[in-house]
């Protein structure tokens, strides 16, 4: 969820920009974790397999669909059970946990497809990169995500007791022009155990203690910006004792704005989660994130948003377009000019570059495919241009 709210203050435009995250335990979540498994799985045994894995997850129960090509099998359902099980999902009396009935409707993909060296599908792709942050990322979203990451750390840990996987942030920023100024709230919904009204009032406690002051701290060391009309909400609604998938479904590719930039870049349209990287949904989004922030990365810009364009079939992007918002140090055109001459963008090219046909994609799967959380990842490279 973003939004943009923009008023005229002087010679700055100033406004107030959101974004959010969720955590790994929320049922939209836990479906992309268990794809994406799924496709690391069949790339360990086979790097060359064709993958295209969707879930669904609701009360006692998950549903799996999608094509596969593979020269190996694997057995899917104590891959599915590992996930739950690692995500926090253990007690029965939840409605949904790692002994939930599985549903395996998975088979092979088409012949036409399996034979087909381009792009596995049409479509458009965005990549982006600022230096709002040290992993040049948008800042709003970078909170977002290291709120929920550092919650799970005191879920798993103990130090905040009765905590449950499900969980939500939000993150409102005042920028003047495209720069973050002060940070305006900050939210955290969290699914719980079920808790009389003084553990509850401990919980929320514990969690302004310690996830969010801890988190300022941290992201304050990045870019200082002030805050002196910070408003922190935790369970704005009240308790919440029934989450996950046994309160709410969840399914594959449902969370792309919080995969990506948090709404502050554009987004292609794509899930990512649960394709093999020949889909270009993925691989090139991919390309584009690690190009965009090379050109950021290198002092060619102080942002820079990258669009490809995919025709089913073909080895190249049928388009590039670079933006740079008035930032770029040369003209967007002969910074294109440079990423035509420095980068191979075929789709094979890209796999290559990228090392994408290896099971590295679970961990992509919560809290971001760019920034932070993913920092070793190939695409969150710098190359120097």
């Amino acid at each position: 969820m973003t939004a943009l709210h923009a008023k005229q203050t002087g010679s700055k435009q100033s406004y107030i920009f959101t974004s959010e995250s969720v955590s790994e335990g929320h049922p939209d979540k836990v479906c992309d974790q268990i794809s994406d498994a799924i496709l690391d799985a069949y790339l360990a045994q086979d790097p060359q397999s064709r993958v295209a894995c969707e879930c669904l997850a609701t009360l006692d129960r998950v549903i799996l669909s999608g094509e596969i090509k593979s020269s190996r099998s694997i057995e899917v359902e104590p891959i599915v059970r590992e996930v739950i099980r690692k995500i926090g999902y253990t007690d029965p009396n939840r409605c949904f946990d790692y002994n939930c009935k599985i549903q395996n409707y998975l088979h092979e993909q088409s012949a036409e497809l399996n034979k087909n060296t381009g792009a596995g599908d049409q479509g458009l792709m965005f990549g982006y990169a600022c230096n709002q942050t040290k992993s040049l990322m948008p800042i709003p979203i970078e909170v977002a995500h290291q709120l929920l990451i550092n919650l799970a750390k005191a879920r798993k840990s103990g130090s905040i007791p009765y905590l449950l996987p499900d969980a939500k942030s939000q993150v409102s920023f005042r920028f003047e022009g495209r720069k973050p100024k002060a940070v305006e709230s900050l939210v955290i919904s969290t699914n719980h155990q079920d808790l009389s009204d003084d553990d509850y009032a401990d919980l929320k406690a514990a969690i302004i203690e310690k996830v969010v002051h801890p988190t300022m701290t941290e992201m304050g060391d990045e870019q200082s910006f002030d805050s002196p009309n910070l408003r922190i909400l935790i369970n704005p609604m009240g308790s919440w004792s029934k989450g996950g998938p046994g309160a709410d479904t969840g399914l594959t590719g449902r969370k792309i704005i919080v995969d990506t930039y948090g709404g502050w870049a554009q987004h292609g349209g794509g899930a990512f989660s649960g394709k093999d990287p020949t889909k270009v949904d993925r691989s090139a989004a991919y390309m584009a994130r690690h190009i965009a922030k090379s050109i950021v990365g290198s002092g060619l810009a102080d942002e820079c948003l990258i669009q490809f364009s995919f025709v089913i079939g073909q080895k190249q992007p049928e388009s590039v377009m670079i933006e740079t918002f008035g930032s770029g140090k040369l003209p967007d055109i002969r910074i294109e000019e440079i990423i035509g001459q420095e980068f191979d963008l075929t789709v094979l090219g890209i796999i290559e570059y990228l090392g994408l046909a290896q099971p590295i994609y679970l961990p992509t799967a919560s809290y971001g495919h760019f920034g932070l959380n993913m920092k070793d990842a190939s695409w969150e490279k710098i190359k120097k241009l």
